[in-house]
């Protein structure tokens, strides 16, 4: 997933704050690259935005800087140190690029492979710098014209991406054909632009939305103040062979984006309202109260519970300083923090009926920690009801459940995990639900992969050259 805003001007300090804003997709990382007189510095840290930002070197603030970009990460490819955050920024016959990507290139570990072979060395493990050496190896073919060398490397990916690339002359911002990941473009009232992946950035920072980056488009904003120019990336890329249209993801409106962001064209807390109420419809339940999983759960437990209108109430107390379990990357990691997150109330469960509303269930190691916990304090029943359809495939555009094994649905009927859960009961939405709930598109521009199996573009192969040498080590 991970998070990128970008901004033409010359303050640090909204981008960090445009970063706060996206720190909900990914806690690993965080960085900023700021462009001075057509030379970059690069600042990134593991940990959170602040974390990251608190050590900031003096010469990052000051009145000539013209674009600054950053990034959140949520690591899906590549390893958690610190040589994989990014932004990464390389030398490229001569210029300084720097890029911040979010999403994931399916044919990553393809293209990998092919580049060690013709001699290509990495420094990290990310899928990013894939797109760096593709870039680096057309600019000479294009008589070193950056715009161009980056067209010819973008017709060889496949997968979710959106990226903001630095130049010593301007910024691009560009988003894949599909359009899996949401980007956006907003304006402030003072000039300079703002790029994000939510509009909620824009909300912090006091800019302008003007619209969504479309599918296909490369738009380019120079570091001094003229109107942004934009391009699409023509229908010849390797994305369009198997399909055509859009693959937006379904679960940025199921959990990952925040509810005040618009995505996709629609209002996130608007659909997930609409998902509580379409899913009350589909399986109502027998309850006292509606109890949300904080907090992705709780705007869906709101229609959930207006829609049968029973009373809402909560049922556990959060702990803020608990960052998102579902990203978390280490599994036992994840476990442990289960319970520090979420703490059952007592007096509001003891001897109650309780339906408890949740945006999904991936793994079950979450849910079943959770139901044990409300059981433990006192409830009578604990009935399920989960505001997106079972999760039975992987995810290999940017969503961290790659391995279909390791899904709960994948291996169990609802009724066994259920079962396996401890629940009285238990419902999913269906598919046909969920895509009801979203206006701006038709059902048929999401993806919904990892809940059918009808991917987009062709799955990726394993990176064997990174195989061999694990093997011989």
């Amino acid at each position: 997933m991970c998070g990128i805003s970008g901004y033409q001007g010359d303050s640090v300090a909204l981008v960090a704050e445009g970063l706060l804003a996206l720190q909900h997709r990914g806690q690993e990382a965080a960085g900023i690259l700021a462009c001075r007189d057509g030379f970059m510095r690069l600042h990134k840290r593991k940990g959170s935005v602040v974390e990251a930002m608190a050590d900031l070197p003096a010469d990052f603030a000051g009145k000539d800087i013209s674009s600054v970009i950053g990034h959140v990460r949520y690591g899906t490819y590549g390893g958690e140190g610190v040589e994989n955050a990014q932004p990464l920024l390389v030398r490229m016959a001569g210029f300084q690029i720097g890029i911040a990507h979010n999403g994931t290139l399916s044919n990553a570990g393809f293209l990998r492979e092919e580049l060690q072979r013709q001699g290509a060395i990495f420094l990290t493990n990310t899928d990013t710098e894939v797109v760096l050496h593709l870039m680096s190896r057309n600019l000479e073919q294009t008589g070193f014209n950056i715009r161009e060398a980056l067209e010819i490397a973008l017709r060889r990916l496949q997968g979710a991406y959106c990226f903001l690339l630095m130049t010593p002359f301007g910024m691009y911002a560009v988003r894949d054909p599909l359009g899996f990941r949401p980007l956006n473009l907003g304006r402030f009232e003072e000039g300079g632009w703002i790029v994000a992946s939510e509009t909620l950035a824009f909300d912090v920072c006091g800019a302008e939305y003007l619209r969504e980056i479309e599918a296909g488009e490369i738009l380019y904003i120079p570091h001094e103040g003229f109107e942004p120019e934009s391009e699409r990336l023509g229908s010849g890329s390797d994305l369009f062979r198997k399909r055509r249209g859009l693959a937006q993801c379904i679960f940025e409106h199921v959990y990952f984006a925040r509810p005040g962001s618009r995505v996709f064209g629609d209002s996130v807390y608007s659909t997930r309202l609409a998902m509580g109420r379409q899913l009350a419809r589909e399986h109502p339940a027998d309850c006292d109260i509606v109890a949300p999983v904080p907090d992705s759960g709780m705007f869906a437990a709101i229609g959930f519970s207006r829609e049968l209108g029973i009373p809402f109430d909560m049922c556990f107390t959060r702990n803020h300083y608990i960052g998102r379990t579902f990203i978390n990357p280490a599994s036992a990691k994840r476990a442990v923090m289960v319970m520090r997150k979420l703490q059952p109330i007592p007096e509001a469960v003891r001897g109650k009926k309780l339906c408890v509303v949740e945006d999904s269930i991936v793994r079950g190691t979450t849910s079943r920690a959770r139901i044990r916990a409300l059981r433990e304090a006192g409830a009578a029943e604990v009935h399920m009801r989960v505001s997106c359809p079972p999760h039975k495939y992987g995810c290999y555009f940017g969503i961290d459940f790659p391995e279909p094994s390791r899904l709960i649905a994948r291996n169990f009927s609802v009724d066994e995990i259920a079962g396996q859960l401890e629940l009285d009961s238990l419902g999913y939405l269906s598919r046909e639900g969920m895509l009801s709930c979203v206006s701006a598109h038709g059902p048929e521009d999401y993806c919904t992969a990892c809940f059918d199996g009808d991917y987009p573009v062709r799955l990726p192969k394993r990176n064997t050259i990174d195989d061999e040498l694990e093997n011989r080590c």
